[in-house]
């Protein structure tokens, strides 16, 4: 596209430990940029998330890959399941997991394609509205317009529900149902370490609940369960991770201002 650069790499990486990994997307605007987060496991890997797919993940993290892998989905929205579709392991909750099938989500990279209310909606929340409107500030390969992009559909290869378990042999973690944000919003919580991969049920950000599909009844209930969740570390699907006290903070806040 004219008037945007070709960027050297899409993705950028951090290791937080020795089995989980960070890649972002640093030439996506902020509102869309997710967290992706890779898990080595003793006999299985775990990906949470896969950004807006513009660059492969899949080639992106060859190298960290040696085993099987699940790509999970935290929920339908079209900042996270953009590389759903390259993998062959693919779980999603139940509720959204039929909706992937055939995609028609909304899914700009410009703010002008946004309807007046929902724009309106994510400023209010605290988001900064780029002057330019787009949600990128490069492409990932020449010849590259705006007008080309859209998500892969792909059906989900297993669907999942509060409770369930993902093993990865020295790793387990729990399906949570956090709806809310989204119908289908789902976290995954590892007991043993006290580890929360909450998508975008809570990060440490301006919070979503006035979205098509959102519930704020739900998003109450949301909040007041992660209140009680003894985690030590929250790796949200935005925004850099954080503790047990500003989970709690970041609930009680939003349970302030919703809670009436």
């Amino acid at each position: 596209m004219p008037g945007l650069k070709i960027a050297d790499r899409w993705f950028e990486r951090r290791t937080l430990s020795g089995d989980i990994t960070l890649l972002t997307e640093p030439h996506v605007h902020p509102l869309i940029r997710c967290n992706i987060w890779h898990v080595r496991g003793r006999d299985n890997d775990l990906l949470v998330d896969t950004g807006i797919g513009l660059g492969s993940l899949k080639a992106e993290i060859e190298d960290l890959v040696d085993k099987p892998l699940a790509a999970v989905a935290t929920h339908i929205h079209y900042d996270h399941v953009g590389c759903l579709h390259e993998f062959d392991d693919r779980i999603m909750h139940r509720i959204e997991a039929p909706r992937m099938a055939a995609y028609d989500e909304f899914a700009p990279l410009t703010t002008d394609a946004f309807p007046p209310e929902i724009l309106e909606g994510i400023v209010a929340a605290g988001y900064d509205r780029p002057q330019d409107g787009l949600l990128i500030d490069a492409v990932h390969e020449t010849g590259f317009d705006l007008d080309d992009y859209a998500i892969v559909s792909t059906s989900v290869t297993r669907t999942v529900d509060d409770g369930d378990v993902i093993d990865l042999g020295d790793r387990r973690f729990e399906v949570m149902h956090l709806p809310g944000h989204s119908p289908g919003s789902m976290g995954l919580w590892e007991a043993a370490s006290g580890t929360l991969f909450s998508g975008d049920a809570i990060y440490d950000g301006p919070l979503l609940d006035d979205l098509p599909d959102s519930d704020i009844a739900d998003y109450i209930a949301t909040m007041k369960r992660l209140k009680e969740l003894p985690v030590d570390v929250v790796h949200g699907g935005h925004e850099p991770s954080f503790g047990r006290s500003r989970l709690v903070e970041i609930a009680d806040t939003y349970l302030a201002a919703r809670d009436t």
